[in-house]
């Protein structure tokens, strides 16, 4: 009876963890990164995220400087 305790909780901790895997996302190869906008620059504010407009591209703030996104 003992073992059988012992193997269904085995059974159900096993039953516990989960099946995904890791999902590799891939980056785009070619990313423009600007460090400094313009002096010109608009902000612009689509669904509540800030975008910057200058030249007739949108830019997006990040870390490591601006980066060029469609929107």
């Amino acid at each position: 009876m003992r073992h059988f305790f012992i193997l269904l909780g085995l059974i159900f901790f096993l039953s516990l963890n989960s099946c995904a895997r890791r999902v590799v996302v891939r980056q785009p190869a070619n990313v423009t990164v600007v460090k400094t906008l313009p002096r010109n620059y608009k902000v612009v504010r689509v669904n509540g995220t800030r975008y910057y407009v200058w030249g007739g591209k949108r830019y997006r703030k990040t870390r490591n400087g601006y980066v060029v996104v469609n929107i």
